[in-house]
C-alpha cells in the first residue's frame, strides 16, 4: 500500500515534469506562475512531497491543463470512464502547439464554468462526476 502511494507521487510528479517540459518552462518559471516555491515544486516533481488539491490547481492553471487531470493522477478523484480529453488533444499531431493549448483553455473555461454552478469544492465535483 505504502509503495503504491510512494508510485503514485512520483508518477504525478513526472507527469507535472512532462508537461512543464513540453511548455519549454524552468523549473523557476512555473513556480513562480503557480504561486509555489521553486523547492517545494521541485520535491513535488522527484514524489517528495504529496500537494495538496489546492496546489494542484495551481499547477495545473500555470500549465493550462485540467485540474481533474492531476486530481485523478493524486488520486484525489476517480478516473472516469472513457476518454481524457485533455490527452486526447495534446495527443493529436494534427494541431499546432497553439492550436492545442487553445481547445484546452476552452475545455477547462467552461469546465470551471460549470464547477462554479455546482461549488468549488473537491468532494462537490467528485459527487457530481459520479
Amino acid at each position: 500500500m505504502k509503495e503504491e502511494l510512494e508510485n503514485r507521487w512520483r508518477d504525478l510528479g513526472e507527469f507535472i515534469r512532462d508537461q512543464r517540459h513540453s511548455d519549454h518552462l524552468s523549473l523557476r518559471k512555473l513556480s513562480e506562475m503557480a504561486g509555489i516555491s521553486n523547492p517545494y515544486l521541485s520535491q513535488i516533481e522527484r514524489g517528495l512531497r504529496k500537494p495538496s488539491a489546492e496546489i494542484l490547481q495551481q499547477i495545473a492553471r500555470a500549465l493550462e491543463i485540467s485540474s481533474e487531470t492531476l486530481y485523478i493522477r493524486a488520486g484525489i478523484l476517480d478516473e472516469r470512464d472513457g476518454t481524457d480529453l485533455v490527452s486526447e488533444i495534446r495527443r493529436t499531431p494534427e494541431l499546432s502547439e497553439e492550436q492545442k493549448k487553445t481547445l484546452i483553455r476552452i475545455y477547462d473555461s467552461f469546465r470551471r464554468e460549470n464547477e462554479s454552478s455546482f461549488g468549488n469544492g473537491v468532494e462537490e465535483l467528485a459527487d457530481f462526476q459520479r
